[in-house]
């Protein structure tokens, strides 16, 4: 019998008992309280934005705290993810958080191609976690999970509407990450054009299909305030890590010429919302959000394309023994196949080898016979000329003998006649 259908009939066959005195297994919340706190949490936070728009004033703000980092400049040649692991405390709760910023994020001409390192990062950090689950030994209990729990999305305080640039990044990441707009340095707008401001990028991110992370609602403890919450998104928010003195209190603000702008005051700001629904009232949420939906759809998609099913094609249930021997016997089907195929190749390639080699032999056969009777021609003449240079060599010397000999007889007949000469003057 399959494991499903023995859990099937177990579900289906349980029922209520009562206890007949206290047992203790209501202290498992306690015990999972402790040990959570024991190994305490991590957070991780991705701030969206062009530089300049307070990304970090505000991460100092909100875990009221300066984070060191250096101040990114507009002269990037292109968009750069720095990311930043801290250790909190507070009481007896410790947080691992991570800041990831987009160093030069709009700050380029061709702007076409800024989301892609965003989209590369987060996929990176999903890509890591499946290879650890995936491991035969997995130490999840101690891994750092890095994966983005939530993304603060900064939108210029233009009070027109939004940019090409933040509909098409928030558009490549809203299956990805638990996306919150958020409108940086809203003081530098009025009041009823940033209600206005607002109003448009809401019907903006709709007519686009933007999927914004929405407060959840299904929690009766959170679902007042997390359901007047989502009517005020995008939050307008304002960071300042400067304490200026108002009345008896030293509080977070902004100076300026004409007033001052108290970040923590709601009348002047929704910092304070931004700061409860993120780390107070939501931070969990967001945490499983990305486990159960984002890493999820992510892992799907993953396995999907390595060949992993849950169903057969007749729609019943898959184990993944079945799909990793279907998987095998798929893959060794293919390894055959082209092995056979390669066979196939390399004999062909032997025999069209073989006849090149077996021409090449015709015609090297047909050039040295060629050769073979050039060279016999040729040393036929040779020999002809030489016979026939030894023929005028022996009628040369044969001249010359001759001419030799008549040279002697002449110079004999001169000598006598002049002996004649000789005595007849003496006579």
């Amino acid at each position: 019998m399959a494991a499903t259908d023995i859990a099937r009939q177990v579900g289906e066959g349980c029922r209520t008992v009562p206890l007949a005195g206290h047992v203790g297994f209501d202290s498992l919340p306690d015990q999972l309280v402790n040990k959570s706190v024991s190994q305490g949490f991590c957070f991780n936070i991705l701030c969206v934005g062009e530089t300049g728009l307070g990304k970090s004033t505000l991460m100092d703000t909100l875990f009221n705290t300066k984070f060191e980092g250096e101040p990114a400049t507009h002269t990037q040649p292109g968009v750069q993810l720095r990311s930043n692991t801290y250790d909190l405390q507070e009481s007896n709760v410790g947080l691992k958080l991570t800041i990831v910023s987009t160093v030069g994020f709009g700050d380029q001409i061709n702007k076409e191609d800024s989301y892609k390192p965003i989209v590369e990062f987060i996929d990176a950090q999903f890509e890591a976690y499946l290879q650890e689950e995936l491991k035969i030994r997995r130490v999840l209990h101690t891994y750092h999970d890095s994966r983005i729990h939530a993304c603060l999305y900064f939108i210029a305080p233009t009070g027109h509407s939004l940019k090409s640039l933040d509909l098409v990044t928030m558009k490549k990441l809203d299956s990805k990450v638990n996306i919150i707009p958020i409108i940086a340095k809203s003081d530098t707008i009025s009041k009823s054009e940033l209600t206005k401001f607002k109003i448009k990028i809401t019907s903006e991110l709709v007519s686009n299909g933007v999927q914004i992370y929405q407060f959840p609602t299904d929690d009766e403890s959170v679902a007042e305030i997390n359901g007047t919450m989502n009517a005020h998104l995008p939050f307008a928010v304002i960071g300042s890590t400067e304490e200026v003195k108002i009345g008896n209190k030293m509080m977070k603000a902004r100076q300026y010429p004409w007033g001052t702008v108290q970040v923590e005051n709601e009348a002047h700001c929704d910092f304070v919302k931004l700061r409860e629904m993120l780390i107070r009232v939501n931070m969990e949420d967001l945490r499983e959000q990305t486990h159960t939906r984002h890493y999820e759809l992510y892992r799907r998609c993953k396995l999907e394309e390595m060949g992993f099913k849950d169903t057969d094609p007749d729609n019943k249930p898959f184990s993944l023994q079945e799909t990793y021997e279907a998987k095998r016997n798929e893959f060794l089907g293919e390894l055959q196949k082209k092995e056979e195929e390669m066979r196939q190749m390399f004999v062909q390639r032997v025999k069209e080898k073989e006849a090149e080699l077996k021409e090449a032999e015709k015609e090297l056969h047909e050039k040295f016979d060629r050769l073979k009777k050039l060279h016999q021609d040729e040393k036929k003449k040779l020999e002809d000329k030489k016979k026939s240079l030894d023929d005028e060599v022996n009628a040369f010397k044969q001249r010359k003998t001759a001419a030799e000999l008549l040279q002697s007889q002449g110079s004999q007949a001169g000598g006598s006649q002049t002996l004649k000469r000789d005595k007849e003057k003496k006579n």
